[in-house]
């Protein structure tokens, strides 16, 4: 993913905030961070009420995603468990997973750098980077398909996440 072109405080347009995601894992916080990353038009948001972005989501989906996370968002067997490598599985991309806890411009930024760009030292991150492979638009469209499957009351959730800036 490409990283906005502008520094400046947290929590201000164009800014470059340095922000840090626990991820519970093996009863411990793991903690990754991950610079606030847009698009090149300057845009991470993922709209899940975009009919047509949700639709080539959906495709986006099927061909780059659903190998590891599942046809049905469940991820793989485990997640919660490291591989012999030190790796964790991927996880689900349905509300049994954490997807939903992170604002779009984290989703955007390890889906388009890969996991370990963002990971903190010792994490190994299995997330390969997508930037060569798939468009801007592409990882919107998908990440917009995974929150288009959630319940009402997640997506209502993660677009207070998104909105707060949360981390």
């Amino acid at each position: 993913m490409s990283e906005g072109q502008n520094t400046g405080r947290p929590g201000r347009r164009g800014a470059l905030p340095v922000v840090a995601l626990a991820v519970v894992a093996l009863g411990g916080l793991a903690f990754v961070y991950v610079k606030a990353a847009t698009d090149a038009g300057g845009n991470a948001r993922a709209d899940a009420g975009d009919a047509k972005l949700v639709t080539e989501g959906r495709a986006v989906y099927a061909k780059h995603c659903a190998e590891c996370h599942g046809a049905k968002l469940e991820g793989q067997p485990n997640w919660q468990t490291r591989n012999p490598d030190g790796s964790f599985p991927a996880p689900p991309h349905d509300p049994s997973g954490h997807t939903w806890h992170h604002p779009d411009r984290v989703l955007f930024a390890i889906t388009k750098d890969g996991g370990q760009r963002h990971a903190p030292p010792g994490f190994k991150s299995g997330m390969p980077p997508f930037a060569g492979t798939l468009s801007d638009r592409e990882i919107r469209a998908a990440l917009a398909y995974i929150k288009s499957t959630w319940p009402d009351d997640i997506r209502k959730k993660h677009d207070r996440i998104d909105k707060s800036g949360a981390k």
